[in-house]
């Protein structure tokens, strides 16, 4: 049977007779690995508003080369072996210059690296790519463009973000936060919350089997559908941002769910992605919130069992759901803490 799962670990190049725009309806053909059918046709379903199945790209837990067993001692001296999340550079080049080398788990490069550029905007949703190459010995990947880019400029700016993995954004990152137009017709109804964040819960992931690591998720009503994972948040929206665009996917009716804090990085990146609503099970910063209001983003943390807290954009929330009908999440629940634990 034909997989629906999205492969990851990827190698080699690909070329374009003819450059390829990150706008064009024809994106699916600019992938640097071949989709099954089965994802092409789900992912026209997305762009056309129509039903889709769930988790058209998920976690892959088993994958060998993510995660590897480690031996030590627990807390009474006893022997224990415990899985632990695999971290490798990956050195992105624009064209002919180094731009960052970032900490990654090292799934969906091609996805990372393009996700990166277009939210440190270095790359452009009109950009015509010419080839992108991936050599997995050297950790590198390079995203080759039609058109000279502006990442001189953006690379005299750089910031350490508040990211565990300690992500690195360049240039002048809200240049056009204040010109994004979010919808004001998309909405979020509390049922839809309940159902996402139990079915992003309780997916196998690789946060279930060895801890240690963050998921996003890019979803539409109750339906989780592109689900990514890395050591660093950052990375992860950047993953989806990178599919988003191979895939010419709409944003205005999505809702974009994070493990991770609802911090400054994570709300422009979502701004700059032109998704409304933003859900984590985390807390905020005050500038996140700042910034959400500023945009007219929905911004929805600390979402726990019934539990949510909703500080900006909640005229975008429909209460439909029945709390005597949702379960108060365990203390120690599936999110919570790792198989192993």
């Amino acid at each position: 049977m034909e997989s629906d799962q999205h492969s990851s670990f990827l190698f080699g190049r690909i070329f374009y007779d003819e450059p390829v725009s990150t706008s064009s309806q024809n994106a699916l053909t600019w992938c640097l690995h071949p989709e099954p059918l089965t994802i092409a046709a789900k992912n026209a379903q997305i762009r056309q508003g129509t039903s889709v199945s769930e988790f058209i790209v998920k976690p892959t837990p088993d994958d060998p080369r993510l995660s590897q067993l480690v031996q030590g001692i627990d807390h009474e001296g006893n022997a224990v072996e415990t899985a632990v999340v695999t971290e490798r550079p990956l050195t992105l080049f624009l064209n002919a210059r180094e731009i960052v080398t970032m900490m990654t788990i090292g799934d969906h490069p091609d996805l990372l690296a393009i996700g990166f550029l277009y939210n440190q905007g270095m790359l452009k949703r009109d950009d015509a790519i010419i080839a992108i190459d991936y050599d997995d010995d050297i950790s590198t990947v390079v995203v080759r463009t039609q058109r000279q880019t502006d990442y001189e400029e953006k690379l005299k700016k750089k910031v350490q973000t508040s990211g565990c993995a300690q992500g690195t954004v360049f240039g002048d990152l809200m240049e056009s936060f204040d010109t994004i137009e979010l919808s004001q017709d998309a909405r979020i109804k509390t049922s839809w919350l309940y159902e996402l964040t139990k079915k992003i819960n309780t997916e196998p992931s690789l946060y279930l089997k060895a801890g240690a690591i963050h998921g996003c998720v890019l979803c539409r009503e109750d339906r989780p559908l592109v689900y990514m994972e890395d050591v660093g948040r950052h990375n992860a929206i950047d993953k989806i941002a990178g599919y988003m665009l191979m895939n010419d996917i709409s944003a205005d009716d999505k809702i974009f769910y994070t493990t991770g804090r609802l911090t400054s990085e994570m709300v422009i990146k979502c701004v700059k992605m032109g998704i409304p609503i933003l859900v984590s099970r985390s807390g905020f910063t005050a500038w996140g919130v700042d910034l959400a209001r500023k945009a007219g983003l929905t911004l929805i943390g600390r979402a726990r069992g019934k539990r949510f807290v909703a500080l900006s954009g909640a005229e975008r929330i429909q209460f439909d759901a029945d709390l005597s009908a949702v379960a108060e999440e365990d203390r120690k629940s599936a999110r919570k803490a790792s198989l192993s634990d």
